[in-house]
């Protein structure tokens, strides 16, 4: 081989690795923005395929505008010290908008000493706060609009060292890039979901700082002003080392800003984000503990007993055993505290997030000790109880070797998040309250967290009626107000024999005591405005696959809450 064939092998390769490599940085520039639009706005799977359309579309645009750069090797280093920073900095800069978006009024109503009801939200600073939940879109735009230009410029590149027109050309790019996009989604899921999102941020950025570098050595009689990027390079290293070091610090000070109360724990799992508040209220009170899942509250100390008695106690009241009982969900033991005072033979709880398990099951080797102790209070170990089978899997697929095993229980309470994303919705589907319905014994009953039936009222209903779907032979529902939630609702049905209302009906008082539950009100909890089901007919059952219910459901909290506040559901 010639000297000079060896040199445009070399550059060959090099430039088919480069594509390669900043095609794997681009599809995880898509799904780094993607992720975090989908956690801020709320909307996961409508905000991932937005984004990405965006980007493909503002890639689109970027090969366009690449021919109007007149020196490709210039114009593609240049180009990479872009993309570098945006990428870099697009998240904390997202973050830095929405939390100053939010505490904008708050700053207003303390510097004016205005009273709660009169918080500065509309007019203009509802318009900054739609720019900045949206902001995101912004910056997936700009990043596409870049990542776009690297083909055109690679292929021109490629012909400008051959002097000639290749044939191929853009069938080997092209190639470089489907392998390289391949590559990248392989170390997003194997890799970069595992670590927090701004250090996946900064070392994608570092790749495209790396790419920059080898063509500025290996190409360096064919740019201008050198020396000054290479001293941009090396000032942009050390800034993204800064982000990778200290950016996960800033992006959850600017997220803490979203919670009304000091934010003393946050973690993330595989599946979800963890955050634990306190608000002090006093010498002689407890702290308010409250517990988030992606800025969702889950339960608030100062009443979540509301909440657990109603969606405990009439199910095992109603049931004619207690001796064994299911618990799907509900890995904060909360719930389970509750199913223990009734003193089953056998609980078996089954919830996918095992961090989280582990996170309540053992508070005080995961968390500051002052919480671990209040943690360990409101759920009283309940997890570590002798008569409790824990099963950390995904409740979906395991109900199916419970069902193989013959299992059968007294009692099913089902204690899930709302239907906020795609992969609940199956959670709430005909396909899986059909088989739970196969493990519940004929007299006992199951109930089912149903949303808020005056902030998601066609979600809440479609629960039942997706119920009825599932062959139960008695479904109804039930609500009170819990006052961080706001008006709650629950769905309980029997499998067969008499409904569960009239059971109620026929006890005298509640087999076991609660503290603050009484019969009566549970009774009064089944009362519903007259009209409130006269749209029944109109609801949709969530049959496996529709997304009735996450549809429904996000519809509701859109209407309800408006964009400003979705994080806080």
């Amino acid at each position: 081989m010639t000297s000079t064939k060896r040199s445009l092998f070399v550059n060959d390769v090099l430039l088919i690795l480069t594509m390669a490599i900043l095609a794997g940085c681009g599809l995880v520039y898509e799904y780094l923005l993607s992720h975090y639009a989908g956690r801020v706005l709320g909307v996961m799977e409508s905000t991932i395929y937005a984004m990405i359309g965006l980007m493909i579309v503002a890639m689109g645009l970027g090969a366009f505008a690449a021919r109007k750069i007149t020196c490709a090797f210039n114009g593609f280093v240049w180009l990479e010290l872009i993309i570098a920073l945006l990428g870099s900095t697009s998240i904390l800069i997202i973050g830095g908008l929405i939390a100053l978006t939010q505490t904008f009024p708050y700053i207003l109503s303390d510097m004016f000493s205005l009273p709660p009801d009169a918080l500065p939200r509309g007019g203009i600073f509802k318009t900054l706060s739609f720019l900045a939940f949206n902001s995101p879109y912004f910056f997936g735009l700009l990043l596409g609009f870049f990542i776009g230009m690297e083909i055109p410029l690679i292929a021109r590149i490629r012909e400008e060292i051959h002097q000639k027109h290749l044939k191929n050309n853009l069938g080997t790019i092209y190639g470089a890039d489907y392998v390289g996009a391949g590559c990248g989604a392989a170390i997003w899921v194997l890799f970069l979901l595992t670590i927090d999102i701004s250090k996946a941020s900064a070392l994608t950025a570092a790749l495209n700082l790396v790419v920059g570098s080898i063509f500025i050595a290996y190409y360096w009689d064919r740019l201008s002003w050198k020396k000054t990027l290479v001293g941009i390079h090396v000032g942009f290293f050390i800034l993204i080392s800064v982000i990778y070091q200290q950016g996960n610090s800033w992006l959850n000070n600017m997220n803490n800003l979203l919670y009304l109360d000091k934010v003393v724990y946050t973690d993330k799992t595989k599946y979800q984000h963890l955050t634990f508040t306190q608000r002090h209220m006093g010498i002689d009170q407890a702290n308010v503990i409250s517990f988030y899942l992606n800025g969702r509250l889950q339960f608030s100390s100062s009443d979540e007993f509301i909440y657990h008695s109603y969606l405990v106690t009439p199910v095992l009241a109603g049931s004619a055993r207690q001796e064994n009982v299911l618990i799907i969900g509900g890995g904060d033991g909360l719930a389970l505290r509750d199913v223990l005072q009734w003193s089953p033979e056998q609980v078996t709880l089954i919830d996918l997030d095992a961090e989280l398990i582990e996170i309540f099951t053992q508070p005080h080797e995961k968390l500051p000790t002052a919480l671990a102790k209040q943690i360990t209070q409101l759920n009283q170990q309940s997890l570590t109880h002798k008569s409790v089978s824990v099963l950390k899997s995904d409740a979906f697929l395991t109900i199916d070797s419970l069902l193989a095993k013959g299992d059968v229980y007294d009692a099913i309470i089902v204690d899930l998040p709302d239907p906020s994303h795609p992969d609940l919705n199956k959670l709430y589907s005909v396909n899986f309250y059909a088989r739970l319905k196969q493990l519940l014994a004929g007299d006992g009953l199951i109930g089912i967290q149903s949303t808020s039936p005056y902030h998601a009222k066609d979600s809440f209903i479609s629960v039942q009626k997706t119920m009825e779907a599932a062959g139960f032979s008695s479904v109804e529902q039930y609500h009170d107000n819990v006052p961080s939630f706001g008006e709650w609702g629950w769905t309980i049905a029997s499998k067969m024999g008499s409904s569960p209302l009239n059971r109620l009906k026929k006890l005298e008082r509640l087999p076991v005591e609660h503290f603050w539950l009484t019969l009566p009100m549970i009774k009064n909890a089944f009362e519903f405005p007259n009209n409130f089901y006269e749209d029944k007919e109109d609801i949709p059952v969530n049959y496996l696959g529709s997304h009735a219910i996450y549809q429904l459901h996000q519809e509701a909290w859109r209407d309800q809450q408006g964009l400003n506040n979705s994080h806080l559901q």
